[in-house]
């Protein structure tokens, strides 16, 4: 059971400090089938815009917000010289063109992150000026070849630079927006001595004063979220804590950072909950854990996770809502291709979650999502 402090806390009716305003309830509630515990449904603009911008660009954020995001999401990665930097992972062969610079050949490398191998070129063995001499560009060419048009024109963005950027828009249009970082392949980046948790309180402590909005932190590591709620009392008040999971059969991280689960499926159950609920405010699951696919591959039946969570005092913000038939279930596209961009289908998709209860969701696509949430 939930306390009534906590609850009102969590949907936003006590206020953590003036940006959380958005969070408070404005609005009759919904008739949702399951009622979300948020005043209105959240919409966070994943890596920026990215069905419309090469991802965690500049460009990205700016639409994104544009396009009415409450939160934008800066995934972060640390360069040699311990700068964090927007980037969904610390290889960056895909999305800059580092493999196209021969003063940076003998860089090329294999890592394993994550219990994933891979080669390329890895940001932290590059310092943050010799990042910033390269260009980024777009992740999916080939789903999203419109893309390719604003390749090398956006320079990789800090964390630092994503603060004032974000609080000059905020202040610029009178709306709070919010940031949404997630703190990447933590027990890897500690292992090579570049410990993401303390560089990122550093740099928050360094812009306690230039942002002050809403902070809503992620990670797929439960030890890293408690390292960062133990040290934030210092730097920022404003702050939720997000604990991302994939889906229930997904592969695990296990060892350093979830050492108390052996699945994401116990994590997700009634007592998992409750314990991540003694560090997080918020979970970030799979959208597929929310309603999984049928057989044939259409919307399933959606799952208790919502409710336990909301029963456990959590927030649900699920990811990845993306326009293109590829990504949609087969009930939501409309036969005009796999690259097609299809609006309706997605606001079906967003909206039977929203149905279910999230309180937030996470979308390449903020104008799309702002539609599915206006027309409730």
């Amino acid at each position: 059971m939930i306390s009534s402090s906590r609850r009102a806390l969590l949907a936003g009716g006590v206020s953590l400090a003036a940006g959380l305003g958005s969070f408070r309830a404005s609005q009759a509630a919904q008739p949702y089938s399951t009622p979300s515990l948020a005043p209105k449904v959240l919409v966070i603009g994943h890596r920026g815009a990215c069905a419309l911008r090469p991802e965690h660009t500049l460009a990205s954020y700016a639409l994104a917000i544009e396009d009415g995001a409450d939160f934008v999401e800066p995934d972060l990665v640390p360069t040699k010289d311990g700068v964090l930097v927007a980037r969904h992972e610390s290889n960056i062969a895909e999305t800059t063109d580092v493999a196209e610079r021969p003063e940076f050949a003998a860089r090329r490398t294999t890592r394993t992150i994550d219990g994933v191998t891979e080669t390329g070129w890895f940001t932290i063995d590059f310092t943050l000026a010799e990042l910033k001499t390269l260009w980024c560009r777009e992740r999916l060419p080939k789903l999203r070849p419109q893309n390719t048009r604003y390749n090398d024109q956006f320079q990789i963005v800090t964390f630092e630079e994503m603060m004032d950027f974000v609080a000059a828009e905020s202040a610029a249009r009178g709306r709070p927006i919010g940031l949404i970082p997630e703190l990447k392949s933590t027990p890897f980046f500690r292992s090579v001595g570049l410990p993401t948790e303390e560089l990122f309180l550093r740099t928050l402590e360094r812009h306690r004063t230039a942002f002050d909005g809403p902070l809503e932190i992620q990670c797929f590591y439960g030890d890293s979220l408690r390292t960062l709620r133990q040290g934030l009392g210092r730097a920022h008040k404003n702050i939720r804590l997000m604990q991302l999971m994939d889906q229930p059969g997904g592969d695990f991280l296990p060892g350093p950072g979830n050492a108390r689960f052996a699945s994401w499926a116990e994590m997700m159950g009634p007592r998992g909950l409750a314990e991540v609920a003694s560090y997080a405010d918020v979970i970030g699951p799979n959208k597929e854990a929310i309603i999984p696919p049928a057989a044939d591959k259409r919307m399933g039946t959606p799952t208790a996770l919502v409710r336990d969570a909301h029963a456990a005092g959590l927030l649900v913000h699920p990811f990845t809502f993306r326009p293109e038939n590829h990504f949609l279930p087969v009930d939501c596209r409309n036969g005009a291709g796999d690259a097609v961009r299809n609006p309706e289908g997605s606001i079906k998709e967003i909206r039977a979650h929203i149905q279910a209860g999230i309180d937030g969701f996470f979308t390449d696509d903020p104008a799309i999502g702002r539609q599915a949430v206006d027309r409730i």
